[in-house]
């Protein structure tokens, strides 16, 4: 075990003295694979900052059913009747319109605002609540369904809630989509590059190499110091690529802030949290490591 720490310390001691060597050329390598990594680097931390939003959106369906203002509370509260036989599996909730507005106070900040209006301007409602299993298993149209509670006695308003949540989770879908192809197609850049700066390193050490071929060094020996060189360009690159983004989310969240206030939101984006930003460093030293290998298995052979 001792040898096998001695022999990989050596590798990495000689992958270093290469780095040293040229090392304009090895920081300009960096500075390129890191400008490819970044743009997926960013999609992802996009996806990690919005994902917990997504996944607190409800994708059943949900309809809301507003009584008018001059219906009493005791005929809005028979309502539920009618609403359990035509939506026999749905959950119904009431929602007084004292509550409606306490809820309103908390989620938009604008309690002063609201009091001013003095007589509570909201209305009494009901949350139908589908499951969307059941909804297609029985073959329910939600729009007919809709409108059938709209002819209601006592009814103001009915509104379809879910739609828009399954056209955002449609397209938080495609952006993942999109963001596999296009890491992907970055992923092969990075490794053409790692490719491309260990074929000059080996022909630049050609001499060296055949030397020690002479004096009976293994191939294993004679790649790994390659292979460290991949992998620590491909880590320094993912690196600066994560530093690269944390420093963007400043301006960009700046502009986010001035958004989300008209939304009395404080919504922000965050940097990657240390387990996943391990994950993508560990990635893209393997990328310089795969980069690193198709190398060293293409151009060392023709010194055998």
């Amino acid at each position: 075990m001792t040898n096998w720490f001695r022999q990989h310390g050596f590798a990495l001691a000689a992958a270093l003295v290469h780095v040293r060597r040229a090392p304009g050329s090895f920081l300009f390598n960096i500075l390129v694979v890191a400008i490819a990594l970044a743009l997926p680097f960013m999609g992802m931390t996009l996806l990690d900052n919005v994902r917990p939003l997504s996944e607190q959106l409800s994708v059943d369906p949900e309809i809301s059913l507003f009584v008018k203002q001059d219906v009493p509370r005791d005929q809005a509260a028979t309502l539920a009747t009618p609403l359990r036989e035509l939506a026999r599996d749905a959950k119904i909730i009431f929602v007084p319109r004292e509550k409606a507005l306490d809820n309103l106070k908390d989620k938009s900040g604008l309690s002063d605002v609201l009091a001013t209006l003095g007589d509570n301007p909201l209305p009494d409602s009901y949350i139908v609540k589908l499951d969307a299993f059941r909804t297609a298993a029985t073959g329910l149209d939600v729009d007919v369904l809709a409108e059938q509670m709209r002819l209601l006695p006592g009814v103001d308003t009915v509104q379809i809630d879910s739609a828009w949540v399954k056209r955002l989770a449609a397209l938080i879908n495609i952006l993942k989509l999109a963001l596999m192809l296009l890491a992907a197609t970055l992923g092969t850049v990075v490794v053409a590059v790692v490719f491309n700066t260990i074929r000059l390193q080996v022909l630049t050490q050609r001499e060296e190499i055949l030397v020690s071929k002479l004096i009976g060094a293994t191939d294993t020996f004679i790649h790994r110091p390659f292979y460290y060189t991949g992998a620590l360009l491909g880590l320094c690159a993912g690196g600066l690529a994560l530093g690269g983004v944390a420093l963007a989310l400043g301006p960009l969240n700046t502009a986010i802030a001035e958004f989300a206030r008209l939304y009395a939101s404080e919504f922000r984006l965050a940097p990657l949290s240390a387990l996943p930003a391990a994950g993508l460093l560990a990635l893209s030293a393997s990328l310089g490591l795969v980069g690193a290998s198709l190398s060293v298995q293409r151009h060392l052979a023709k010194l055998s």
